[in-house]
């Protein structure tokens, strides 16, 4: 049998992405030696990644990148980085992330982004590594967005093409000469958005506007607001800090969750392409009807007795975190009545914008999916008539719908799998789960939000589900992130063979 898979040139590249992960852990190394903490966890963990990138380096060959090496590479490295960034947890030995089954799921859910922790007890952790939560995150952050952009986009992974149309730019890598150059200003964007927020948070510390902030949190909560991530070194998560720090975190929410070409196109002074993105348009009016329509149920039920500002902000706070699959909370969500919880589940599944930092099924593909909807009811009755459809006023191709359809009911089959899994093997092991609890911790494994409901409520965690559930779990994190389709490729003959 002969493979039609030039393996050698996902290896190498996969290679260099490892010894370049050496430069991520020197920041939380570097926090070890200010605090007086071990050095050893990063320390191992570089030699490591530096060791295995170098030999895969060797094996592998330079030659080009296409959509099979592109698929293999991606899911690939989406495994191999998280495993070399569970090392700190297991090397440090403390608390439940020194197993390394923990570890690898601690160190999965920052790098794709999730947010779900396996954590007990936050303060017996050196602060050097609850940093590393942070920078993994951060880090995960940066690689989609430059994945979705520069790869995804050119192997139609779902429909993520679409980018092109939606940010009026005919090819996504011709915003700069070359596809490197392209990414370095998205990733000066991703940074200085972070900056931004980090100047702000210390500023508002400065001013007594956020009296538990300090300079460590400051730099920590940025890094996973801007990458829509959700970590956070407090137990508490965001209801540690004033309404000030919870309003600005909102708003850089919404903005990482904003397709980061059209932010990039608005700050050269383009505004036009970003008002006239229909996805944005789309995107933002689902925030404030959800967000409305929790405010009113919370005030029905007369859930909070702060005020009118106190009942706004938890609503829109945990709305906008659960849609932009950040998963950050500044209050127990888990306790409030059915309705307002069933409109934060019905969040987990829309996600902010293709081309943003977010996870899953996103607002570009479910615009596509009522548009393609609306316009099968009205062929229906007009059999003859032939009517495309539009998006932002372009046209669009009936394979990439095919492609977002199919890309939906297979993210809703997954979901549907993994929820009966996690019911089955939870009574197995006697964990008494709701079945809506378990499509809550479902859908926040597979689709990168974070918290859930019940025990993996918000400020819960996932350290009570059995083993064997969390590894399903560490799969589903790991396959929704690189959006599915290049994990069930590599499922297939047809990808080795034909």
């Amino acid at each position: 049998m002969r493979i039609n898979v030039d393996w050698r040139v996902s290896a190498r590249l996969t290679g260099v992405v490892l010894r370049w992960l050496t430069v991520p852990l020197g920041f939380p190394l570097l926090v070890a030696v200010y605090y007086g903490e071990a050095l050893s966890p990063f320390l191992v963990a570089m030699a490591v990644s530096l060791l295995a990138g170098e030999a895969l380096v060797q094996t592998g060959r330079e030659g080009r990148l296409g959509p099979r090496e592109a698929f293999l590479m991606v899911a690939v490295t989406w495994f191999v980085v998280p495993l070399a960034g569970a090392i700190p947890f297991v090397v440090a030995g403390t608390g439940s992330i020194a197993h390394p089954v923990d570890a690898l799921f601690e160190s999965m859910s920052g790098v794709t982004t999730t947010g779900a922790t396996v954590l007990l007890d936050f303060e017996i952790h050196a602060r050097s590594i609850m940093m590393w939560r942070q920078v993994s995150q951060w880090l995960g952050g940066l690689g989609i967005l430059v994945l979705a952009t520069a790869i995804l986009s050119q192997i139609g992974v779902g429909g993520a093409q679409l980018m092109e149309s939606e940010t009026q730019t005919r090819d996504v890598n011709k915003l700069a000469p070359r596809i490197a150059q392209t990414a370095r200003l998205l990733g000066e964007l991703y940074v200085g958005l972070t900056f931004l927020l980090v100047a702000i948070l210390y500023a508002l510390s400065l001013v007594g506007l956020a009296p538990n902030m300090g300079l460590y949190n400051a730099v920590a909560h940025p890094l996973t607001t801007v990458s829509t991530a959700g970590f956070s070194p407090e137990a508490d998560s965001v209801m540690a800090f004033s309404p000030a720090v919870q309003w600005v975190i909102t708003l850089f929410m919404i903005v990482g969750a904003t397709n980061f070409l059209l932010i990039y196109f608005a700050l050269q002074g383009d505004w036009r392409r970003l008002v006239d993105s229909e996805e944005f348009r789309f995107y933002v009016a689902l925030l404030a009807l959800l967000g409305a329509i929790t405010t009113v149920l919370l005030v029905l039920d007369e859930t909070y007795a702060g005020g009118i500002e106190e009942t706004v902000r938890h609503a829109v706070f945990n709305t906008v975190s659960m849609m932009t699959t950040t998963g950050y909370a500044n209050v127990d969500f888990d306790g409030w009545e059915a309705g307002a919880k069933h409109v934060l589940f019905v969040c987990m599944f829309i996600g902010g914008m293709a081309g943003s930092t977010t996870c899953s099924i996103k607002t570009l593909r479910w615009l596509v999916v009522l548009k393609g909807f609306r316009r099968d009811l009205f062929t229906s009755i007009h059999p003859e008539a032939i009517r495309p459809v539009r998006l932002s006023g372009e046209v669009i191709d009936e394979e990439a719908i095919r492609d977002i359809y199919a890309f939906t009911l297979v993210n809703l089959l997954l979901f549907s799998a993994a929820t009966t899994f996690i019911v089955v093997d939870g009574a197995r092991a006697g964990l008494a789960l709701s079945e809506f609890d378990a499509m809550g911790a479902a859908a926040a494994t597979f689709l990168n939000i974070g918290p859930a409901f019940g025990i993996a409520g918000p400020f819960g965690t996932y350290e009570g589900f059995p083993t064997t559930t969390k590894l399903v779990m560490i799969v589903l994190m790991w396959i929704g992130r690189i959006e599915v389709i290049p994990v069930l490729v590599l499922l297939t003959k047809a990808f080795w063979t034909s």
